[in-house]
């Protein structure tokens, strides 16, 4: 982070101020660990802060310390904008683009008060009077962790701010399996462990609570995988009656597509969820060496992310969804 961008965030934070802070739409577990460790950490330094998501976050994580003050946006449109033209500073966490906050985005670009992004996605967009963005980190919450440490406020990680960072990297890691996981971040959980951090029931929190419905829905995406040998790709796909079939809520889907790199040989994988709603098909993507699904997702399916995990859309059925993809990796030489 560049002293310049240190010093403009210590003059920003240096009275106590009306703090709104905001993951993107559909948080996940890294975006809602940074939006609640820095609200956590703010509030220990006298502001006034508060989480404003987009929509509902995964019941898997309402049990992280905070979770129960966030404020929904598509809950509470009315009380989340009054939040919102209140707030004398504005954090975006895990995402870099204002699109990516769904109709908030609208609320968002009405505002004339400084924002403060930090994100580790690439191509950030234009919008904050500070960006601290890296995309060499794995996770938005490896990067608070060194944001509070640069502010000389170290010290102020404590086992609650410590325990919301720690689910940020773990989940952002693939449990600490991804390659931009290193010796620092490695560093970095050894100091949250020291302050008390539960290492070892963090995890199962987050992994070990499915419901039956879940584990029948992760069956039948296992039932509707294909695999392509020679291009080294698998895909599954989970249509809008599946997904009511086995009564699904959010989060229900969360790290499906992980499975279709666990058979041997794969380095390329898809997830294909239906959205009747929305109607649109939600498209995850997934690989493991060099193949590229960032850039896959940006030229073929209006997405985005890293370079070992991204997600796109379609606007198009699910079998034509699934016709493209299958046309393109059959051109596909990884």
């Amino acid at each position: 982070m560049k002293e310049q961008d240190i010093q403009a965030i210590e003059q920003l934070l240096a009275t106590p101020k009306k703090i709104a802070i905001i993951p993107h739409r559909g948080p996940d577990g890294d975006a809602m660990g940074s939006t609640l460790g820095l609200y956590h950490f703010l509030l220990k330094n006298n502001h006034q802060p508060v989480v404003v998501s987009p929509n509902e976050f995964p019941d898997f994580l309402a049990w992280m310390p905070g979770s129960e003050t966030v404020k929904i946006f598509e809950k509470d449109k009315k009380n989340c904008t009054q939040i919102l033209e209140e707030a004398e500073i504005v954090f975006t966490l895990d995402f870099n683009a204002l699109h990516r906050v769904g109709e908030m985005e609208k609320v968002l670009e009405n505002l004339t008060v400084p924002f403060v992004m930090i994100d580790h996605h690439q191509s950030p967009d234009d919008y904050a009077t500070v960006t601290y963005s890296d995309t060499a980190f794995g996770s938005t919450c490896e990067m608070l962790y060194h944001f509070i440490s640069f502010l000389g406020k170290k010290s102020d990680i404590d086992k609650t701010i410590g325990t919301c960072i720690y689910t940020g990297i773990l989940t952002d890691s693939g449990s600490f399996r991804f390659p931009k996981t290193t010796g620092t971040t490695h560093r970095i959980i050894a100091d949250l462990i020291d302050l008390g951090v539960k290492n070892s029931e963090i995890p199962a929190l987050l992994y070990d609570n499915s419901s039956y419905d879940r584990l029948q829905l992760l069956g039948r995406a296992l039932q509707n995988m294909k695999i392509f040998p020679v291009h080294k790709t698998t895909y599954t796909t989970l249509t809008q009656a599946e997904l009511d079939q086995f009564n699904h809520i959010k989060g229900d889907t969360e790290g499906i597509v992980n499975y279709g790199l666990s058979v041997k040989g794969i380095v390329f994988t898809a997830i294909f969820i239906e959205n009747t709603e929305e109607k649109i098909i939600k498209i995850s993507l997934r690989s493991q060496g060099d193949f590229d699904v960032n850039l896959f997702a940006r030229e073929h399916f209006n997405g985005g992310g890293h370079r070992n995990a991204a997600g796109g859309k379609s606007e198009t059925s699910m079998q034509e969804t699934v016709q493209k993809f299958e046309d393109l990796v059959s051109k596909l030489i990884i």
